[in-house]
């Protein structure tokens, strides 16, 4: 029904600043008025009562000096560059160069050689996943670990081979037919510690309740493509404990990612029981933030 929530800014005006910065009940329960004649909603702790406990934990890593120097060199340069599309294109029209450049910040934060060819260094998130996982096996766990960059995991598995921890991997490449022997072969073979799993090709349809501890190595914008990607072990049939965890690189933008999660959650936790990538959604002032 276009029109029925006003356009983008008007929707903004009226409900989205109050609500998140606010923290404007009344003006929320109005919204929630009028959204929720259309809206069917479950929410899994209604309908799932006999899950197991899920504990979500953000994990904060150091940037090594080297990766550090590199991210601020291509911040400074990637604020001017946004700044100045902004000005003569408007934010409408910016928004694929934009999300361009954020996505280099967002590469330098899971590994600087996911852009530099000749980058010889150390990545802080790395290291810290590889002992995360070490630690995860030495204590009997099995782990799905998920990035939204396909090429991230030929960087992974090159740390993983050095430590001779084996590994199945999915991603969109792999076949249907093959899709459904790893799970298998996942699930029930007690030696098979580690799934190595792309976020938009295990994202969904998959039923691996074989893990017990999830790694989301980078943080994607869309919050519930990650949730999606947790309840692929979070499910009917799970009977331990899940242990998950976010991998947030420290003064950096994914910090910034992830707090502007938490800030729309709150609107999209009181209104719908799903949500939408929200980049194209963003203010020029939540934008220009994440250059900060």
């Amino acid at each position: 029904m276009p029109g029925y929530l006003f356009g983008y800014r008007k929707f903004k005006e009226l409900y989205e600043t109050p609500i998140i910065k606010d923290n404007d009940g009344i003006t929320m329960q109005k919204l929630k008025k009028l959204i929720e004649p259309f809206v069917l909603r479950r929410i899994k702790g209604e309908v799932l009562t006999e899950l197991p406990d899920k504990m979500v934990t953000v994990l904060n890593s150091q940037m090594v000096d080297e990766q550090k120097d590199i991210y601020l060199a291509y911040l400074a340069k990637a604020k001017k560059n946004a700044f100045e599309e902004i000005k003569e294109n408007g934010i409408e029209k910016s928004q694929i160069k934009i999300l361009a450049l954020l996505t280099r910040l967002r590469q330098i934060c899971c590994h600087p050689s996911l852009f530099i060819e000749n980058y010889k260094g150390e990545s802080g998130k790395l290291n810290q996943c590889i002992e995360i996982v070490k630690d995860a096996i030495q204590s009997g766990h099995k782990i799905l670990l998920f990035s939204g960059y396909t090429a991230m995991f030929e960087i992974i598995e090159k740390e993983l081979n050095k430590e001779n921890i084996e590994y199945l991997k999915l991603t969109g490449q792999t076949k249907v037919s093959e899709r459904i022997n790893l799970v298998d072969e996942f699930n029930n073979d007690p030696d098979k510690k580690l799934f190595l799993i792309s976020l938009k090709a295990g994202g969904t349809g998959l039923n691996l309740v074989g893990a017990d501890v999830v790694i989301h190595y980078d943080p994607w914008w869309n919050v519930s493509a990650e949730n999606q990607a947790t309840d692929r072990t979070y499910r009917i049939g799970q009977k331990r404990n899940v242990q998950v965890y976010k991998l947030i690189t420290k003064n950096s933008i994914e910090e910034k990612i992830y707090d502007l999660q938490r800030r729309k959650k709150v609107l999209i936790d009181s209104m719908l029981s799903t949500n939408q990538t929200f980049i194209s959604k963003l203010s020029k002032e939540d934008i220009m933030n994440l250059f900060e």
